[in-house]
């Protein structure tokens, strides 16, 4: 609790903070701006105290707001509501509202909506829906494209391309005709009945966009160079699939959807449905919510940044002070240029900040990590401005968040390629909502090489065929096919289904590339189904590579022992994943316990939760899983436990609201605070 008096509180909406600061010519431009965001900031803060101490039955409210009054609102929003950082809504240079601002209807109606329904202001909630739309559009039409003959392979990558040029002319990277359609659109449509046409006009706009400048498919125009490895391999075979008038229709319906909505959260899941025939049954499942992503993203990788951006912001309003204190002249200009060094500084560590996922997937623990450092860089470069210093100049240096900073490992070559795909949609999203067209520089996309496809665990030299005695190969299960069960109907292992054994050749642990933060959520494999799943060569392997993982262990530990081995040793400053809530039980406990009580470098839990629902992105099960992260030292963390679950009613949305109650201590490995139970032993006498 706390003994400070909220100003105003609506239950599952706000907490409002109001101030009548009486600051001349605090608006932005003048001189009293600096005060009032001096002042507003504390506000802020006094206002997240609030919402911190509110008691477990009431939840985390979704916005705070902080008034002037007669002067200026300004709305933060933490939609996840577990705790983490509020921060600009809709975006750091919009979340200020002035009074003239109220004129305009969609401010209005933003504000009614903070009172009515607050989390209708949620953007992925809208962009979920759309999503599911568009995906479930490129299923349909990948499906007639294999059905007409096509390669799976060849279907998806082609369709890549396209869903990539629908994105990029909604954004305004290709141009648009006269009657203002964009140049993708306008080549299905006018050759929706010349397949051979389009094919050739096809070919021609994505070699220029390949290579930019004149694009002979649009008469000309020039096209901006996009490069990386989409547009590749535009004079093979197969680049171009032929497409009926019935199927252009439906490419046309997929890019009648505002590509600037898609959501990038859960778009490569859905897409990998979509283009994989043996995981299209799974398309109208569910899909993992990006609220349960960030609240895993935020303790891991975003507070510890957000608490080095709040100190920087700290020492750069003192040097302003002691500035603004002082007489014109060479003192008091050291002094303004000192305050702007403290946010370049930290400016500079967001930008050289670099974030792994093990475990990748299509991406959407790396694009939600993404957009919060971008969201981060927007406070950064607007309160650079308000010092007087520009961000075109930050953008000359170089110096902004990429995609190169978000690394990943993946074991699928498609879910791997869908990666690179969904963080390059979602960087450009954001850089042109925030910074405009201009921002965006050539070439459009580029080839990084920070999704790698690769196993994550297990390394060698060479993988040769298992034979039993009679020299026949040994096959197995894939561990990813599954049929209709005949009485039951549920869905069973397709025995059918067979890959060969193999036998692997000076097996290693993999390499991770330097990074400082690790995030993610390693596949659930039992330890009794590792051998079944990944046949007894891999895990065989495995097990004698990772000596010290216990073989009772479920196959996720291994990603846990090395990413805490890895923040130990100081190669990393903290990592979190994703496990089963399986974790507390002594076959998995063994693992946490190894590194929590080692007498050299132990590490902590600074973040857990115990029993929390999820939904497993391979078929869209609904499961359990526990949330950890880990650093290295001793201390307490935040121990958050789900106390009450309550299904969404919303079409489209498959997150289950949860209520989160918190508890601060040190977090044992059984994932609980106060006394060590697990640790206990028996009596000697």
């Amino acid at each position: 609790t706390s003994a400070g008096r909220v100003d105003c509180y609506r239950r599952g909406c706000f907490i409002w903070e109001s101030k009548k600061l009486n600051l001349p010519g605090a608006v932005a431009g003048k001189p009293g701006a600096r005060r009032l965001d001096d002042a507003l900031m504390r506000a802020r803060a006094q206002a997240e105290a609030y919402a911190r101490a509110l008691p477990a039955s009431e939840g985390r409210p979704p916005f705070v707001v902080v008034v002037d009054v007669g002067n200026v609102i300004e709305l933060y929003a933490e939609f996840s509501r577990s705790g983490a950082t509020y921060t600009p809504f809709p975006d750091a240079r919009s979340h200020r509202i002035g009074l003239a601002d109220l004129a305009r209807p969609e401010v209005r109606e933003r504000l009614r909506a903070l009172w009515l329904d607050p989390l209708s202001l949620d953007p992925t909630r809208a962009s979920a829906k759309v999503t599911r739309q568009v995906a479930a559009e490129l299923a349909e039409l990948a499906k007639s494209l294999e059905n007409a003959g096509h390669e799976p392979q060849r279907v998806a990558a082609f369709l890549t391309r396209c869903l990539f040029s629908m994105f990029a002319e909604d954004i305004g990277l290709l141009p648009r005709d006269d009657e203002g359609q964009g140049g993708f659109v306008s080549l299905l449509t006018r050759y929706r009945t010349k397949p051979e046409r389009l094919t050739k006009m096809l070919h021609l706009l994505w070699h220029g966009m390949d290579v930019g400048g004149p694009n002979g498919a649009l008469e000309g125009e020039a096209t901006q160079r996009f490069n990386g490895k989409l547009f590749k391999g535009w004079n093979q075979e197969g680049y171009v699939l032929p497409l009926s008038p019935e199927q252009v229709d439906g490419l046309l319906r997929a890019a009648r959807a505002n590509w600037c909505e898609v959501e990038p959260a859960i778009f490569g899941t859905l897409l990998e449905r979509a283009l994989e025939p043996g995981e299209r049954h799974a398309l109208g499942a569910h899909y993992t919510p990006r609220a349960y992503v960030e609240r895993l993203v935020l303790p891991t990788v975003v507070e510890p940044l957000r608490a080095d951006w709040a100190d920087a912001q700290a020492a750069a309003l003192v040097l302003q002070r002691e500035a603004e204190a002082l007489p014109e002249g060479k003192k008091r200009e050291e002094k303004q240029a000192a305050a702007v060094a403290e946010l370049r500084r930290f400016h500079h560590q967001l930008c050289s900040t670099r974030v792994l996922d093990p475990a990748c997937g299509s991406g959407n623990f790396l694009y939600v990590t993404l957009e919060h450092l971008k969201r981060l860089e927007g406070e950064v470069l607007a309160r650079l401005e308000e010092l007087g210093h520009q961000q075109a100049a930050l953008g000359l240096e170089g110096e902004t968040v990429t995609v190169a900073q978000l690394r990943g490992l993946e074991l699928n070559p498609r879910a791997a390629a869908l990666a690179e795909l969904v963080l390059w949609i979602g960087w450009l999203q954001w850089q042109v909502r925030t910074s405009g067209l201009g921002s965006v520089a050539e070439p459009v996309v580029h080839d990084y090489g920070n999704i790698e496809c690769r196993d994550a665990v297990l390394a060698w030299d060479a993988q040769e065929l298992a034979l039993d005695a009679a020299g026949q190969v040994l096959t197995r299960w894939d561990g990813r096919s599954m049929k209709a069960h005949p009485v039951t109907g549920e869905l069973v292992p397709d025995e059918a289904a067979q890959v060969p054994q193999w036998r692997y050749v000076n097996p290693r642990a993999a390499q991770w590339p330097q990074v400082e933060f690790i995030v993610g959520n390693p596949p659930f494999i039992g330890a009794s189904a590792m051998r079944a799943a990944l046949g007894d060569g891999y895990t065989e392997a495995l097990r004698k590579t990772w000596a010290d993982v216990p073989e009772s262990a479920d196959f996720v530990m291994y990603w846990w022992h090395q990413a805490a081995e890895t923040v130990r040793a100081g190669r990393a400053k903290r990592f979190g994943f994703i496990t089963t809530n399986s974790l507390r039980q002594t076959f998995n406990r063994r693992v946490l316990e190894a590194h929590l009580a080692a007498p050299k470098n132990p590490l902590m839990l600074s973040f857990a939760v115990p029993d929390h629902p999820w939904v497993d992105s391979a078929h869209g099960a609904a499961v359990r899983i526990a949330m950890s992260v880990g650093v290295q030292g001793q201390g307490e963390g935040r121990l958050l436990t789900v106390t009450a679950e309550q299904e969404t009613a919303e079409t489209g949305h498959d997150e289950i609201e949860v209520t989160l109650a918190e508890r601060v201590g040190l977090i044992h490995a059984d994932l609980r605070v106060g006394a060590n139970v697990a640790a206990a032993q028996a009596l000697r006498a």
